[in-house]
């Protein structure tokens, strides 16, 4: 069987942009499958969310991610990308959370040069290390893939926000000099400045899309032919679920009416009862035949 990284590399080789929505739970991990996606990305942002009701600044510990990511991973079979923030401490530290989200079933995993607790890359206040620290932290995720660890690296920069675009674009390149497999410039802020990194940096690069954020949102036509591979969608599903159950609770709470819902049977669909019923039928069939 082919490892998660191992399916992520073929699908990065193939033709075209690699759309990928963001999932935070098992659930939607599973409909962003069902739904036809070929990968699908692991939010920190979302996980923080959904799991502890609070923003993504720093407060979910590795430990609570891993444990988001193992029931993400197992509950599909197309390969998850996995947030892992700063690394979670100096060079050792990292070494040591890229050996454990390999572990987990990531097929890569995401991380970036913020100072520690970091933030949304869309929202203010951000800081970043500098340049020397944030390339021993990638080399150091490097070295633990290349011992071994059957993971790919996307390396994050989000010094657009704290130093400008070319300062951005020049750790960027450094990061794919490295060896980094993905390189990640965050929050660019215009059409111009998407392009000049497209231009001005090779490898595989990534655009993080998030409604109403700081980037622009192009067709995805217009994404490829800047040179990007990878459109990331990290909270649309969090945000048209969060909006769905407010919209919920408030038609329930009026009394009067009910909200829209999915049917009964397309309900168990989606979370697998199909399947367990067919794995049910089979067991049962070769007790009879005993």
């Amino acid at each position: 069987m082919q490892s998660p990284a191992e399916k992520l590399r073929q699908l990065l080789q193939q033709p075209g942009l690699l759309v990928m929505p963001g999932c935070h739970d098992a659930i939607s991990a599973r409909l962003c499958e069902q739904a036809g996606f070929a990968t699908a990305f692991m939010s920190g942002f979302a996980v923080s969310a959904s799991r502890l009701g609070l923003p993504d600044t720093g407060l979910i510990s590795v430990t609570e991610l891993i444990d988001q990511g193992r029931n993400i991973c197992s509950a599909v079979s197309i390969p998850i990308w996995g947030d892992g923030d700063t690394g979670f401490g100096n060079a050792m530290n990292i070494r040591k959370t890229v050996r454990d989200y390999a572990r987990t079933g990531f097929a890569c995993i995401m991380l970036e040069d913020q100072v520690a607790p970091k933030r949304c890359g869309h929202t203010r206040g951000k800081l970043v290390v500098d340049r020397e620290e944030a390339l021993l932290r990638i080399q150091a995720a490097i070295d633990a893939r290349n011992e071994g660890a059957d993971i790919l690296i996307m390396a994050r920069t989000d010094a657009r926000a704290t130093h400008g675009i070319d300062e951005a674009i020049a750790r960027a390149r450094q990061f794919h000099e490295l060896g980094a497999d993905i390189n990640f410039l965050e929050a660019p802020e215009s059409l111009a400045e998407m392009q000049q990194y497209c231009r001005e940096v090779p490898g595989y690069k990534v655009v993080n899309l998030i409604e109403k954020g700081k980037t622009p949102i192009p067709s995805h036509d217009e994404l490829q032919q800047m040179g990007y591979k990878i459109a990331v969608y990290p909270l649309t599903l969090l945000n048209v679920s969060i909006q769905a159950m407010q919209h919920s609770l408030a038609a329930l709470k009026e009394g009067d009416r009910l909200p829209p819902t999915l049917d009964f049977e397309k309900l168990t669909s989606a979370v697998g009862f199909p399947d367990y019923y067919a794995e049910e039928q089979r067991y049962r069939q070769r007790l009879g035949e005993e």
